[in-house]
C-alpha cells in the first residue's frame, strides 16, 4: 500500500467517502496520521463504512459533513482548507443510468464541475477523480490504451467522457493539478450487496451465501479487468503525491482479463457451502461492453502504480470480509448503517 509521506499535504477532502472506494481511502489516510474530511449525502454511501473506517482514529483528525456535490456552495464549504481533493462521489451502474439518465447526468457532470470549480476558487493544488474504463465505449482493441477511446455505450459513460472534457478545460485554463482514474470494476470490502444495482461480485456473494444461484448476463464470457480495492487505493495515494502527474488519465486495474463464468466458479469455490449453486443465464442487458481489459503502463510509468492484489487475492480476502459481516449486511438501507 502506497504510504503518506510526512512531506506531502495533510488535509484531504474525500467526496463520497461513506461509498466502498471512499471509505477504503478514509481507512488507509487515518491510519496514516492524515487529516481527512468527508462530503457524502448518503444517497448510496453508509454510515456503517465511516464508523469502520474512522474506528480508532483521533476525533480531531476525522470531519462528517453530510452533503451533495450538485450544491456548489456546500462543495465550496466542505474543499475550504484542504490540501488534495480525491473525487469518488457519483451515482454508478450503467442500468441505472440508463433507466434515469437525467439524474446521472446531474450528479455525475454537475457535481463534478461544481467540485473542480470549488477547488479552483479554495486554491486546492491537486484533484484526483474517479472516471471510469466505460468512457471507452466501442472502441474494439483490447488491452485499452488512454488515448484511444471510441463512443459512450451508456449515459453513466457519457457523464465520465464529459468529466474527462472538463478536468482538461480546468488544467489548460488553470492551471490546475487534475488527475483522472479510469476504474476497472474496482471490487472489495464494504461494496454493497443489495438493490437492483449492485455490483456483480457483493450481489454474488450475497446470493451464494443465502443459497441462491446469481445470475449471468449472457453466455458467460463477457470479460472484465476485476481491480480489488487496495489497488485503487494505492492509484489515489500515488496520484495526489507523484511530483509529476504525466497526461493526466491513468488506467486502474491488474491488466488481467477474467471471464464472468470464471469468476462466478471462483466465487462458489471459495463460499462455504456453495460449489454446487449453478449460475442462472439471462440475456445480455443493453449498454454493457463485451470485454474489457485495461493497459496500465501510463499509471506504471507516471504514477509508480503496482497492483499489489491479483484478481485471486482480491477475491479471498473479499468473500473473507463478506463472510465475517453477514450479520452487518441483511437488509440494510443505504444513509442508515
Amino acid at each position: 500500500m502506497q504510504a503518506v509521506s510526512p512531506q506531502v499535504p495533510r488535509r484531504w477532502l474525500v467526496t463520497g467517502g461513506a461509498g466502498f472506494i471512499g471509505s477504503a481511502l478514509v481507512e488507509q489516510l487515518l491510519g496514516q496520521g492524515q487529516f481527512v474530511r468527508v462530503l457524502d449525502n448518503l444517497s448510496t454511501g453508509y454510515r456503517r463504512n465511516l464508523d469502520d473506517a474512522s474506528a480508532g482514529a483521533p476525533d480531531d483528525a476525522f470531519e462528517f459533513i453530510e452533503g451533495d456535490i450538485r450544491d456548489v456552495d456546500t462543495c465550496r464549504d466542505s474543499i475550504r482548507g484542504m490540501d488534495v481533493v480525491l473525487h469518488q462521489a457519483a451515482l454508478g451502474s450503467v442500468p441505472r443510468s440508463i433507466a434515469d439518465p437525467v439524474t446521472s447526468n446531474d450528479v455525475n457532470v454537475g457535481g463534478t464541475l461544481n467540485v473542480f470549480e470549488a477547488a479552483r476558487l479554495e486554491g486546492v493544488r491537486r484533484v484526483v477523480y474517479a472516471s471510469s474504463s466505460s468512457v471507452y465505449g466501442d472502441e474494439p482493441s483490447l488491452p485499452k490504451v488512454e488515448d484511444r477511446v471510441g463512443h459512450p455505450l451508456s449515459p453513466y459513460a457519457v457523464t465520465k467522457s464529459v468529466c474527462e472534457l472538463y478536468a482538461r478545460v480546468f488544467r489548460d485554463l488553470h492551471s490546475m493539478e487534475i488527475v483522472g482514474l479510469r476504474y476497472f470494476n474496482v471490487f472489495g470490502r464494504r461494496q454493497d450487496p443489495q438493490g437492483a444495482y449492485a455490483a456483480v461480485i457483493p450481489r454474488w456473494i450475497a446470493a451464494l451465501q443465502q443459497g441462491t444461484p446469481g445470475a449471468i448476463f449472457g453466455d458467460g464470457e463477457t470479460s472484465r479487468d476485476f481491480c480489488y480495492v487496495d489497488n485503487a487505493v494505492q492509484a489515489n495515494l500515488r496520484a495526489a503525491t507523484v511530483d509529476n502527474i504525466g497526461p493526466g488519465t491513468y488506467n486502474v486495474a491488474c491488466g488481467h482479463q477474467t471471464s464472468l463464468r470464471q469468476l462466478y466458479d471462483g466465487l462458489r469455490a471459495r463460499v462455504p457451502g456453495a460449489s454446487n449453486l449453478a449460475p442462472e443465464f439471462r440475456d445480455f442487458r443493453p449498454g454493457d461492453v463485451r470485454h474489457s481489459l485495461a493497459d496500465i503502463e501510463q499509471a506504471s510509468t507516471h504514477l509508480g502504480y503496482r497492483p499489489t492484489h491479483a484478481v485471486d487475492e482480491g477475491l479471498d480476502e473479499t468473500v473473507k470480509w463478506f463472510e465475517q459481516h453477514k450479520s452487518l449486511l441483511a437488509d440494510a438501507t443505504p444513509g442508515t448503517n
